[in-house]
């Protein structure tokens, strides 16, 4: 069975992946912070018959990350990394004349530091994959000039050219950075907590993820409400 090894995977977009992907028969290594909520998260996505490796911890820790890909390792390889966990640099968002100068060193240590180790620690499995393949959870903050999101956004524009350039670098590889769109997950709403308008759950926009590893299209930049109609 294929492996994946997805980070922040506790609730949100990351349980919608992992559940998605194990009822297609993929064994998982899930990792997150709070033990009891990836525990819940675990024992759910076990329901469907597959393996699953739960790891707690930080993925700004590199011991941390060489546990994730052990755990893979173990389990027969790694097919797919999901960098997905994310770091908002300051709760909620603030402009940037406020913006706490180690909130954005954790949202680009979290962000893009942590998600390029775990690409290094991962690579020789991905390389030995039949069809080895990153995707990196990316934003329209990223491309889009937002009021509040500049810390956020950097972060996410930073992670997407890390994404370009492993692309070019590991032709053998299919690199996709995906901004999913709105979504109404808690990271959202530590973000914006004012903002209560309807957002689509993460399990509507899951499927646009699976398209990509049914069609492996080109390594680049994807639009999930884009791929959920059809188009890239």
């Amino acid at each position: 069975m294929p492996v994946a090894i997805i980070t922040g995977a506790s609730k949100g977009l990351g349980r919608a992946l992992a559940e998605a992907l194990a009822a297609r028969g993929w064994d998982l290594v899930l990792d997150a912070r709070t033990a009891e909520v990836l525990k819940d998260t675990a024992a759910a996505v076990a329901s469907y018959g597959t393996r699953v490796e739960a790891r707690v911890g930080d993925v700004t820790d590199a011991g941390h990350r060489a546990e994730l890909v052990a755990a893979a390792r173990q389990l027969g390889g790694c097919d797919l990394l999901v960098n997905n966990a994310s770091a908002l640099g300051a709760e909620p968002l603030v402009r940037l004349a406020e913006l706490p100068l180690d909130g954005l060193r954790r949202a680009l240590e979290v962000n893009v530091v942590a998600a390029l180790g775990l690409v290094q620690e991962a690579l020789p499995l991905l390389r030995g994959a039949r069809a080895g393949a990153v995707i990196t959870v990316s934003s329209d903050a990223a491309a889009e000039a937002y009021g509040t999101w500049g810390g956020y956004g950097a972060s996410k524009a930073a992670l997407d050219q890390l994404a370009a350039v492993l692309g070019v670098e590991e032709p053998r590889l299919r690199v996709w950075a995906v901004d999913p769109g709105d979504m109404a997950t808690d990271l959202y709403a530590a973000a914006v907590p004012d903002d209560d308008g309807p957002r689509p759950g993460p399990d509507g926009v899951a499927p646009a993820f699976v398209r990509l590893l049914d069609e492996r299209p080109a390594s680049g930049r994807y639009a999930a409400p884009a791929l959920l109609e059809g188009g890239r």
